[in-house]
């Protein structure tokens, strides 16, 4: 005889449904036991990614100076620098320098692999970022400067990366954004990182419920700096 799905039984397979999904994916319990080794993954996540965005943005304003006023040989050797790092993905990137490089004598901990994979390449975004803020100054600040005596150091120190780094914070902060979101990458050598935790937790509970805890921990990390980027591209906008 046919079964007859009444609304009795539709809601109890619908309610059914539902409760599977939070004890499959929203835990509690799981969640609870999983949070302190969750917190220490996001300490080694915050950590890598404080590091590469600060030697990100030295290296990376470096690199712009450098391609916009050294002598030509050196400008072409940065601009293919530039270019070859903004192409390699990174995750093949954080492999060669984990796995490769000690076959050359170089041998780097999990935690300064990660951090030398992000430089090089958040560097190479940062000098191009930079150098399209540099170049959007009007020439005539150059003029006004050398009228004034000023040295070409402190022309560029005091007169134009202030202004340049007004326009390009937005950019900046993007990127910055970026570069946290790629420590998660950092789980491929064996790093502690918040992803490699949530990873072990899950396998121990054999819950999935640690990734999605994982996963609202980088929303409420990441969130904030989003809604950064959108105020400050609003204000500069709205003051050009």
């Amino acid at each position: 005889m046919p079964t007859v799905n009444t609304p009795f039984t539709v809601g109890a397979y619908f309610f059914g449904g539902v409760m599977d999904l939070f004890s499959t994916f929203f835990n509690m319990p799981v969640l609870m036991n999983s949070l302190p080794q969750l917190l220490s993954g996001l300490l080694v996540t915050v950590q890598i990614g404080i590091t590469s965005i600060i030697c990100g943005l030295i290296g990376g304003l470096f690199l712009a100076i450098t391609r916009l006023y050294a002598p030509v040989i050196v400008q072409v050797l940065v601009r293919g620098y530039i270019d070859i790092f903004r192409s390699i993905p990174l995750l093949v990137l954080l492999i060669v320098v984990y796995y490769a490089l000690p076959f050359v004598g170089i041998r780097l901990s999990p935690f300064f692999s990660a951090v030398t994979a992000l430089t090089l390449v958040s560097a190479a975004y940062t000098a191009e970022i930079f150098r399209a803020g540099i170049e959007a100054i009007p020439y005539g600040q150059f003029e006004a400067s050398a009228a004034l005596g000023l040295s070409n150091r402190h022309t560029m120190v005091d007169v134009i990366l202030p202004q340049a780094i007004r326009i390009v914070i937005p950019p900046l902060t993007n990127n910055c954004i970026n570069v946290m979101k790629d420590t998660a990458l950092a789980s491929v050598v064996a790093m502690p990182d918040l992803l490699k935790q949530a990873t072990q937790a899950q396998a121990l509970s054999a819950n999935p419920t640690p990734l999605i805890g994982a996963a609202l921990i980088y929303l409420i990390l990441l969130w904030p700096m989003v809604y950064v980027v959108a105020r400050l591209e609003k204000r500069y906008s709205r003051g050009r």
